[in-house]
């Protein structure tokens, strides 16, 4: 079962991928699956979150029951798959997105 605090870090760290590659379809595809159920599981809206970021650590900061929350993430957890496809390009091609061709 994925708790609030597991959405909130598996969004993150896709979303940490989609802004350096804002070209992904796949790393897009799936940072909205996310954000869907952030909003449809959790009544988080996406654009009420906040990020703050650090030396060491990504803060995400959100209300929720009326309550002003902060969850933070160490970014060597949140940038691990981003320095994956950095160290190995060749395998995170992307793919045209076979609609616009």
């Amino acid at each position: 079962m994925n708790s609030l605090q597991d959405t909130l870090y598996n969004w993150l760290t896709i979303k940490v991928v989609c802004d350096a590659r804002p070209d992904d379809l796949a790393a897009s595809e799936t940072k909205e699956l996310f954000e869907e159920l952030l909003v449809e599981k959790y009544e988080l809206p996406v654009s009420e979150l906040t990020i703050e970021t650090e030396e060491d650590m990504y803060y995400v900061h959100y209300e929720r029951n009326g309550e002003k929350k902060k969850t933070r993430f160490p970014r060597e957890l949140i940038e691990v798959m981003l320095n994956q496809i950095n160290l190995e390009p060749e395998k995170f091609a992307n793919y045209p997105n076979e609609a616009e061709n």
